[in-house]
């Protein structure tokens, strides 16, 4: 028997109609409004890493089904980080702060991979 853990170089979260349609907590989900240095949480199920760093933040984008992913929303870093077990079932319970919005039309690069181009 092994530990099942999940890496993540993003944190990608559901669009927040997914919560208004009672399928998703909203810390499931895309905040309806960002605002740049405000903290915010989320929720995933099972145990994730994502990358912490004081000088690199990880790109925010928008999921649906899994395999089909959005371009950058926003810039963010991640500040806490939590796994608890919730009806057996492990969750990871995270704290992350805004550090700059995108608008999604523009086709500016802001990440190559993992990396912010801002600190190459």
């Amino acid at each position: 028997m092994g530990i099942l853990v999940e890496y993540n170089p993003d944190l990608a979260l559901r669009d927040i109609s997914h919560f208004h349609e009672w399928k998703r907590k909203i810390e499931e989900c895309i905040p309806e409004k960002l605002e740049i240095w405000k903290t915010y949480n989320f929720l995933k199920l099972w145990q994730r890493n994502y990358y912490l760093c004081d000088n690199e933040p990880v790109p925010l984008i928008k999921t649906e089904w899994n395999t089909i992913l959005s371009r950058p929303f926003a810039s963010i870093k991640i500040l806490e980080a939590t796994h608890f077990n919730l009806n057996w079932e492990i969750w990871t319970k995270w704290i992350y702060k805004i550090i700059e919005i995108y608008d999604i039309n523009d086709s500016t690069i802001h990440f190559e991979w993992f990396l912010s181009v801002k600190n190459k």
